[in-house]
């Protein structure tokens, strides 16, 4: 549908637009306001660019990945490009630390319930199965009706001013509804869950560098920001333990994990929790936001899609592959020695992979700043990565955007910017504005 404008202000941060290679910094201050631009550089001159002294230990280098092929290799093959995850709960497996002892040393639910869960790839494989797919993977078709309707209550609370502040009241709290809907925890608890989910996503966003470091002070905060999160879900564990309902944390209580042979422990069922506030908050939101962009920004688009629901799902595809929800991770490592493009990577390498970047790489998308919803293999971007270790949640997130555009199809004759957006994007490894002042005519 033509190339796809982006809102440029080169006076939003610190960072001068890029022109040359030397300029690039994908993790300067302001950066994230010249992201594609840096993205078409490196495709052109460092496909394979090396961060000296940024790897894992003192005098190791890092290399920032941006080309689809080489970005879909790795996440397809965690025996020769070793999840950093992964090697961390391993290591304290081989240590003898218990699940407990791992959580005081890491204050992390997430990786210290691994170390009893799943210390290998294969026991991942069988946590998904058994654990998360039945309510966020293949049983995420379940929820349609639940995200409808949680959907129309957030639009009847605006839809008759004619203007909306798009991300406080729709894109943000849709799916924090979702996720504690499913979960079975109180709505009127979403204030509470949606300050840990910020705090644990901290690193994330003000970390720094390619390793999303955080300094002492603000370790501190964080972790100050997160007392109570374990004691919340271990006391609806026990809660749902004696009283279980239709919900997630419910099934967790009761199922017997085939893959260890026993049932789960109330330090593991708060782990999985932990990972689900990561992965379904975050992308989805900032998906919402950026479709909503788009469909400001590009004529005809709203109208077709309103004619034709069969399309919204090319739309919701063409959207994150377009303007990718989470950038670039630093989650994997090199098991031997490499070569990308003719770069020799050494055996543990810290590997940054730029998935925003792979997934407007010319060499896999024709016309790759175009949204098309008549493309090709939609689905074979990396916005949720991909392989073994795809994010758990995609499908999830995937239906709850279908169903809220839909949801806002119906309810919305016309979409237009609104007044006050000044485009300035959030720090950290999101795309994602911090406002989004839309316009609209109610259907």
């Amino acid at each position: 549908m033509g190339a796809q404008p982006r809102h440029v202000n080169h006076d939003l941060g610190p960072m001068k637009c890029p022109v040359h290679l030397d300029d690039v910094d994908l993790f300067a201050d302001g950066a994230q306001e010249h992201w594609y631009e840096m993205y078409e550089i490196l495709h052109r001159e460092a496909p394979v660019l090396r961060i000296p002294g940024g790897g894992l230990r003192p005098g190791t280098d890092a290399f920032v990945l941006t080309k689809h092929s080489d970005i879909a290799m790795v996440v397809k093959d965690p025996e020769r490009f070793t999840s950093l995850t992964q090697k961390r709960v391993n290591d304290w497996a081989n240590d003898g630390l218990s699940a407990d002892e791992a959580y005081t040393a890491s204050r992390n639910l997430m990786t210290a319930s691994m170390v009893s869960l799943r210390p290998t790839q294969e026991l991942y494989i069988k946590h998904r199965k058994e654990l998360t797919d039945p309510w966020v993977g293949t049983g995420a078709p379940r929820h349609r009706e639940m995200i409808a309707r949680l959907a129309n209550d957030l639009v009847d609370e605006w839809v008759d001013d004619g203007d909306v502040e798009f991300i406080g009241r729709f894109a943000r709290p849709l799916p924090q509804r979702v996720f504690a809907t499913i979960l079975g925890f109180p709505l009127d608890d979403i204030a509470l869950l949606a300050e840990w989910g910020d705090a644990i996503v901290t690193p994330f966003v003000h970390g720094t560098g390619l390793k999303h470091e955080l300094n002492a002070e603000q370790a501190k905060q964080m972790f100050a920001r997160l007392e109570g999160f374990q004691d919340y879900i271990q006391e609806h564990v026990r809660a749902k333990r004696q009283n279980p309902q239709d919900d997630m944390v419910s099934f967790l209580c009761g199922v017997h994990y085939e893959a260890l042979d026993r049932k789960l422990t109330d330090l593991e069922i708060a782990g999985i929790v932990h990972a689900m506030i990561i992965g379904a908050l975050e992308t989805t939101q900032y998906a919402l936001e950026e479709q909503a962009q788009l469909l400001c920004e590009i004529p005809g688009l709203f109208e077709v899609l309103r004619a034709d629901r069969s399309r919204i799902k090319a739309f919701t595809e063409e959207s994150m592959r377009l303007r990718s929800p989470t950038h670039g991770l630093s989650t994997r490592m090199t098991s031997r020695d490499e070569v990308f493009h003719g770069v020799p990577v050494p055996a543990g390498s810290l590997l940054h992979l730029r998935f925003g970047a792979a997934n407007v790489d010319a060499d896999e998308f024709d016309r790759p700043d175009e949204l098309d919803l008549d493309r090709a293999g939609l689905t074979r971007h990396l916005a949720f990565s991909a392989g073994p270790r795809v994010c758990p949640g995609a499908n999830l997130s995937r239906i709850e955007q279908q169903v809220a555009w839909s949801v806002l199809l119906d309810r919305l004759d016309s979409l237009e910017y609104g007044e006050g957006n000044d485009w300035r994007h959030q720090p950290g490894i999101m795309l994602g504005t911090l406002r989004l002042n839309l316009r609209f005519t109610k259907a």
